[in-house]
């Protein structure tokens, strides 16, 4: 049985779908119930409570790992997670972790994000780390502008970085907890290539077939709308990626294509298939 833990979010579901479609038993674990495929059995849970997952893990032999933004709070403790699934007799732990380990290690989340792949290395279980950079479906954050007054609104029009699909980390998941060949691997996932917000932008009215302005803010005012959703540091951090990316994270890797056997999928590939969520 696999344990897939944020089974309702962008990575989670088509990653619940890609093991059950598989003939995998399957676990999705949430924070709240969601509708789930046929066969897959769901479980409303909290991994802030690891306490609470003894139920959920027992009987597990894999495990993938997803930690919402709340848990990667400073002083948030994430070995007790580790620990209890190897008490559980998990014996494989796909870890979705983030490209900053290697480009940006010193931020705070991401020593934390840094020490939970150095536990799971050293736990005993097999594993597989996934990297991935900035996320295709960030652009729902302008879903609401366009679709109301056909804009997009965002900092640094023309800076890029190679944006992920999150439907190829889900695909890139599926084959670290199925397949053998890749236990100890850490795969750096990205797009085919770097695309900037105005060039995103072009793409959200190719799929719409509509006119879609740009308007480029500054980095303050981006950054007032930044510090409404998360902490002030991680404002801040998330605007110097985005203003000035370094070569590491403008790199497009080879490890989407090295794993799935294809070339990730563009950006206008996630925006035709989200365009109602932009109507």
């Amino acid at each position: 049985m696999i344990v897939v833990t944020g089974a309702t979010g962008n990575i989670g579901r088509p990653l619940t779908r890609a093991l059950a479609a598989s003939g995998a038993q399957v676990t999705a674990v949430s924070r709240h119930a969601a509708p789930v495929p046929d066969g897959v059995r769901h479980v409303v849970a909290d991994l802030a409570d690891p306490a609470g997952l003894t139920p959920v893990l027992t009987g597990a032999k894999s495990l993938f790992l997803l930690l919402s933004g709340d848990l990667h709070a400073t002083g948030a403790e994430h070995a007790g997670l580790l620990a209890r699934a190897a008490d559980s007799g998990v014996r494989r732990v796909v870890l979705l972790s983030t490209l900053g380990v290697v480009t940006r290690p010193f931020g705070p989340t991401r020593v934390a994000m840094r020490a939970l792949e150095d536990t799971l290395r050293e736990s005993g279980m097999e594993w597989s780390l996934l990297r991935p950079g900035g996320f295709a479906s960030n652009a729902l954050w302008w879903a609401e502008s366009v679709r109301t007054r056909r804009v997009v609104a965002a900092p640094f029009g023309d800076v890029g970085v190679p944006l992920v699909d999150p439907a190829d980390i889900a695909e890139v998941a599926a084959a670290c907890l199925l397949e053998d060949r890749h236990t100890g691997g850490a795969y750096e996932l990205t797009g085919p290539e770097v695309i900037t917000p105005r060039q995103q932008t072009e793409a959200l009215a190719t799929a719409l077939g509509l006119p879609v302005a740009f308007h480029e803010l500054t980095r303050e005012e981006a950054g007032a709308g930044l510090r409404r959703a998360m902490p002030a540091e991680l404002a801040e951090d998330t605007l110097d990626i985005l203003g000035s990316p370094s070569p590491a994270e403008l790199r497009v890797s080879p490890d989407v294509e090295r794993v799935l056997g294809r070339a990730p999928r563009a950006f206008a590939d996630w925006a035709a298939r989200h365009v109602e969520a932009f109507r």
